[in-house]
């Protein structure tokens, strides 16, 4: 079967139609891809917490061994009761197992966890012409796709959020499920007992040191100061933080700018752009001043600079403060460049 759309995806993570037995949920949005997995594997047994009920598999792990995911797939539990194997795709490639999982419908479900799958994609394309195979897409949360989630989580800690405050969350949380979910819980834990949320709270939550340190680094690299830029990168080093979310953060902001810098060309003007890229408005100044020096090919560049940074990250962690500290170097430089062209 085709992947799933629009509202049919909710409705099933909600409730898995159990015709199907593999079910991939895959897309560029880490966070939500894993929560959606999470949400439909726990459905189909009695006890997510019995790990003879969940059986989990990471496919790196496997090595040689990826046909355990088919021979889990056909085991009756000892003892009766529900099964799931919930599979997590990495780099190794173990296509042929999963090809076997489509070519026979399995005993129990079979949820895999994949990144962002390109069409044609083999495991992609497979489950989408399969019939008891499904595709769940993970897109980045949408405007409209935000206030539902603070409701929802919210509600759950019985609090509910002043308009001003709510729409100062939307401005502030990005386009990562799992990052937004993290800082509205946050939010909820601090604000515990007051029924309501206003606008001071959300900013003594959410707006924090580490967001500002952020953006600190974010405008250094953007407006090509590449003192300041070496100077927080080392701060955000010291203080424990990732390499390569460091680079994932400057990534998606190149994205968003890249997205900007094409409505703005195509007519659109500046405070559409701003409210369609969800600015907070004590950013606003400096968005704009990113997009006065990038142009779109500029933009372009970049992104490659930053996805080939993020990945090598992710292939040797030790090497992450070397490769985050050259991305950030390379993009001041060229933000310079592009400033003293306009001087």
């Amino acid at each position: 079967m085709a992947a799933l759309k629009g509202g049919d995806i909710e409705r099933f993570v909600k409730k898995p139609d159990r015709r199907f037995s593999v079910i991939l949920v895959y897309g560029p949005d880490a966070g939500l891809v894993h929560e959606r997995s999470r949400a439909i594997a726990r459905s189909f047994v009695d006890d997510p917490d019995d790990a003879f009920q969940l059986i989990r598999l990471d496919g790196d792990d496997l090595g040689g061994e990826a046909t355990r995911i088919l021979d889990e797939a056909n085991t009756l539990g000892l003892f009766g009761g529900s099964r799931a194997i919930w599979v997590r795709l990495g780099s190794r490639q173990i296509n042929a197992a999963i090809e076997l999982l489509l070519a026979s419908r399995p005993e129990n479900p079979v949820i895999l966890e994949a990144g962002d799958l390109a069409a044609k994609h083999a495991v992609r394309a497979g489950v989408e012409k399969t019939a008891h195979a499904v595709a769940v897409p993970c897109y980045a949360d949408e405007s409209r796709d935000l206030p539902r989630l603070i409701d929802e989580i919210l509600a759950e800690h019985q609090l509910r959020a002043s308009p001003d405050a709510r729409a100062m969350m939307g401005a502030l949380l990005g386009a990562d499920r799992l990052l937004s979910r993290s800082e509205i819980e946050k939010l909820a834990l601090y604000s515990y007992g007051k029924g309501l949320i206003e606008p001071e709270d959300v900013e003594a939550i959410m707006a924090d040191a580490s967001a500002l340190a952020t953006d600190r680094l974010t405008d250094a690299v953007f407006l090509g100061d590449s003192l300041v830029a070496d100077q927080a990168l080392r701060r955000s080093f010291k203080e424990g933080h990732d390499a390569g979310v460091i680079v994932g953060a400057l990534l998606r902001h190149a994205l968003l700018l890249a997205k900007s810098r094409l409505l703005l060309d195509k007519g659109q003007s500046m405070s559409d752009v701003e409210r369609q890229a969800r600015i907070f408005f004590k950013r606003s100044a400096a968005f704009q001043r990113h997009l006065s020096l990038w142009a779109l090919g500029s933009l372009e560049s970049a992104i490659t600079t930053l996805g080939d940074a993020q990945a090598a990250c992710r292939k040797n962690a030790a090497l992450g403060e070397s490769l985050a500290s050259r991305a950030c170097l390379t993009l001041s430089i060229a933000a310079k460049r592009a400033q003293s062209g306009r001087n």
